[in-house]
């Protein structure tokens, strides 16, 4: 075919396109299973996740947070446009995740929230937002009770958050059967998105129905399926395109966007009149996590291709208002009616049985242990709802009705929000310690919706991360029901999970792996004043020491003394700790001993009388000043009882505060060893080098240490002149240094001090341009590419292009001055990967 002729078909297929508005939908299931401690309400540090503090932060890093701000790289291999993809997509945000996020990354949070509303003005009123059952629980496995509750707390968190009704759930894993069905229709929901093999049988209404058993069904069209209770009710249904979605999420149809347009036009046939959706489903981690770059792509093609090739941009509400369903479907049933999911070719097995799904492990291991634990998780659930419906009818008219509306105190604990919760729906008027009772009755709801979290079955082996984070929740549920009832369910419930037989001989079974891998973050108001109590030894260790917050729990110091004698330091006091989600609350008097520099042990009781603390104050101090170390644990045995607090009972990122306070001192005396020995051999390095001979690995670290440091001591001063060029000399010596001793300095702390240093003088130009800040950046890259430093541009690119967006849609502001500077601006837009031409035209127009 002549080139001509190639054009012309080109042409003509996007002519065929646009008269058959061929619309586009993608859309991002993005979620994380809950993380958090559950008795801290935070996410303890995750080793597995390094470099980053745990899988929430890595993942946000590398797929969230740059899906706000992804690149459009033009022509010219330049950053042309930064955009927020969520703007173009269609997304559901798992509703932990998103209540993470609103805590730890606030400003991303808004950025999605804001896509949402800016999609509603571009879609006809539909946002591109989508609600998701809470907490990512198997559905068509949960009782009803809890299926309802999910749908509930999912639509009711959306409504906060974005607004707005939501007009359709994500069901998780797109689990559903019939009574997952005629739920989401009693509440409201418009439409759902599924796998295509999830379809059976599909007809024109009241037409033939049609095998569609093999997933061939149409997935260009939605679907209306109807209620089997009411055949007057029905919702719609989306069955995303399979091959395209499996190529996104497991192929490398995300590494060119012109090869992702080419496949999307391979799905487009002659449909007559009708519009047809292209549309796909991935997990959203696919853009950027999975996928590296992967948002690059999808933006290029929302924001670029699919303009240039006429495809429409749409969302599933809006696509539904204007072209509903013309066919109905009908589900496939599953096993024992139990329903189908995507990520499980047997039905919903996967997370109840050994179906042969799993995820990494060796060959050789079992999941027989689905079965065990679901239903020791089922009997631990009823017997809570036993205990809930006995103990809460005394205080709720409805206790099921408050457990769904629950959802507004866990969304808003605020005492104002607590309050109208309950004036909703207790029965009289309740007494603090009844409020803490009825909180404590929610919370155990909680936790028990909470350890069915679907992730916990996905994997390979009961002792995997997410099988032990909802086996914690489970922990926790057992300790609010002994709490609120006296019932003591973990025995019982152990029990059960032994015959969970696990993979790893080290755990044996479920039993195992509770002992050892949950039992020890079993917290207790206790727990938290012995984190008080050690941490409050060394000076500055919490910013402020009256009313408190440490992780949930609000800290009230009410004495405190602190004395030492010899190696031994004495921390005695007085505190009422009130959590924040149950409004629990103890007073306690601890007394903290540190020995020597590493041991600590804290004992910790209930505050009884003021004389007797005060007679045990002064016998203590009496005790610590005569030195008899002994005599004084004695006494705390006496008085406190045997069990104590030590250093490991500390939650991990405590621990590794402690011990990086109290190896400081060390370190810093190492450092000026290393010193020594570097200044020391210098010549004799020399001479090894100058005779090709490798130095001793003893020098080696000496001097690697000692050149590190002095190279960062050197960009710190570089940083306070300002990064004059003409001071850079020591630094490059330094470098010089290193390789002459074939030394490697490590550059991950040097590109970072670098990258933020960089960011800080690109704000400081765009909050007030001027051409020293320009100077200084430019000085930043040249040491960098000496140093062979990879720099983390994405700030300092996202600050500079605003400010030249800004300019470019309102040239007025440009300063005049910058003609003065605008090659070494260009060199910085080159330099940060910045187009730079439409700016260079306004500067030009400015010029003149």
């Amino acid at each position: 075919m002549d080139e001509e002729a190639g054009h012309q078909e080109a042409l003509s297929f996007r002519v065929f396109i646009m008269s058959k508005q061929v619309c586009i939908c993608f859309h991002g299931h993005f979620y994380q299973p809950p993380r958090e401690n559950a008795w801290m309400e935070d996410i303890e540090r995750q080793e597995s996740a390094h470099p980053f503090h745990d899988w929430n932060e890595r993942i946000y890093q590398e797929c969230y947070f740059p899906k706000t701000k992804a690149r459009v790289i033009g022509q010219d291999g330049k950053i042309a446009e930064i955009v927020n993809n969520f703007e173009k997509m269609s997304f559901n945000f798992g509703p932990t995740l998103l209540s993470w996020m609103e805590t730890k990354h606030p400003e991303t949070y808004r950025s999605i929230l804001q896509a949402d509303r800016r999609s509603q003005r571009t879609h006809q009123g539909h946002g591109n937002a989508i609600a998701q059952a809470y907490n990512h629980m198997i559905l068509p496995l949960a009782n009803d009770r809890d299926l309802r509750t999910q749908v509930r707390w999912g639509l009711a968190e959306f409504r906060y958050r974005f607004g707005r009704e939501s007009e359709s759930l994500w069901l998780p894993e797109t689990a559903v059967n019939d009574a997952t069905l005629e739920v989401l229709i009693e509440e409201g929901v418009r439409y759902i998105i599924l796998e295509p093999h999830q379809a059976e049988a599909m007809r024109p209404f009241s037409g033939e129905w049609v095998d569609v058993s093999s997933g061939q069904i149409d997935p260009r069209q939605p679907y209306r399926c109807f209620s089997k209770k009411d055949p007057a009710l029905f919702l719609d249904v989306f069955f995303y395109d399979g091959p395209i979605s499996k190529a996104i999420g497991f192929e490398d149809l995300l590494a060119d966007a012109k090869h992702l347009a080419g496949r999307l036009e391979s799905a487009v046939i002659d449909y007559g009149a009708r519009p047809q959706l292209i549309h796909a489903a991935t997990d959203g981690e696919t853009y950027g996590h999975h996928k590296a770059f992967g948002e690059r792509s999808l933006a290029y093609f929302l924001f670029v291709l699919a303009r240039e090739k006429g495809y429409r941009i749409v969302n599933y509400g809006e696509f539904l208002e204007e072209n509903p369903p013309e066919l109905e479907v009908r589900l496939k049933p599953g096993e024992k009616g139990e329903g189908t999911a995507w990520s499980c070719s047997h039905g919903v097995r996967r997370w109840k049985d050994h179906c042969g799904c799993r995820g990494g492990g060796p060959g050789d291991w079992h999941q027989h242990w689905r079965g065990p634990l679901r239903n020791a998780l089922d009997w631990l659930r009823d017997e809570m709802v036993s205990i809930f419906e006995s103990r809460g009818s005394a205080y709720f008219k409805d206790v099921w009705k408050a457990r769904d509306e629950y959802i507004e105190v866990i969304l808003d604990r605020r005492s104002a929000a607590i309050r109208g919760f309950f004036e909703r729906n207790a029965s009289r008027s309740l007494t603090p310690k009844e409020t803490t009772q009825c909180l404590e009755l929610l919370e155990m709801q909680r936790y028990a919706m909470l350890m069915y979290t679907s992730c916990g079955w996905f994997f390979t082996e009961i002792s995997g991360i997410e099988t032990v984070q909802i086996l914690q929740y489970a922990a926790r549920a057992i300790q609010l029901a002994a709490l609120t009832s006296g019932t003591q369910l973990e025995a019982g419930f152990t029990e059960r999970l032994a015959l969970a037989k696990s993979n790893v001989p080290l755990y044996k079974d479920g039993r195992g792996v509770y002992e050892k891998l949950v039992k020890v973050s079993v917290a207790t108001l206790e727990h938290v004043a012995s984190y008080f109590a050690i941490g409050s030894i060394f000076e500055d260790y919490y910013p402020q020491l009256e009313n408190l917050d440490i992780y949930c729990f609000r800290l009230h110091n009410l004495y405190q003394r602190k004395e030492m004698s010899g190696n031994v330091t004495l921390n005695f006091g007085r505190i009422r700790i009130v959590s924040r989600i149950t409004h629990d609350e103890k007073d306690l008097i601890f007394v903290a001993a540190q020995i020597g520099f590493y041991d600590f042990r804290c004992s910790v009781k209930a505050f009884t009388d003021k004389n007797e603390m005060e007679s045990l104050e002064t016998e203590l101090f009496e005790q610590l000043h005569r030195g008899h170390i002994v005599e004084l644990f004695k006494m705390l045995d006496h008085h406190f009882g045997e069990g104590y607090f030590a250093l490991k009972d500390l939650l991990l990122e405590d621990r590794l505060r402690i011990i990086t306070r109290l190896t400081r001192e060390q370190i810093e005396k190492v450092s000026k060893f290393y010193e020594r020995v570097y200044d020391e051999n210098r010549r004799i390095n020399e001479i090894y080098r100058s005779i090709n001979l490798p130095i001793p690995e003893e020098f080696r670290y000496a001097a690697e240490h000692v050149l590190a440091g002095r190279l960062m001591e050197a960009l710190q001063q570089l940083s306070r002149q300002g990064f004059p060029v003409r001071r850079v000399m020591p630094a490059y010596r330094l470098m010089d240094a290193a390789r002459s001793l074939n030394v490697e300095i490590p550059k991950g702390p040097l590109a970072e001090y670098l990258s933020a240093e960089l960011h800080e003088r690109v704000k400081q130009f765009v909050q007030k341009p001027d051409a020293g800040k320009i100077h200084e950046s430019l000085c930043i890259f040249k040491i960098a590419k000496r140093m062979e430093l990879e720099l983390n541009l994405m700030q300092a690119q996202d600050d500079l292009f605003h400010l030249v967006r800004r300019w470019r849609e309102n040239p007025q502001e440009i300063p005049a001055a910058i003609v003065q500077y605008a090659n070494h601006l260009m060199q910085l837009m080159t330099a940060l990967h910045l187009s730079q031409t439409e700016l260079k035209k306004q500067i030009q127009k400015t010029a003149v």
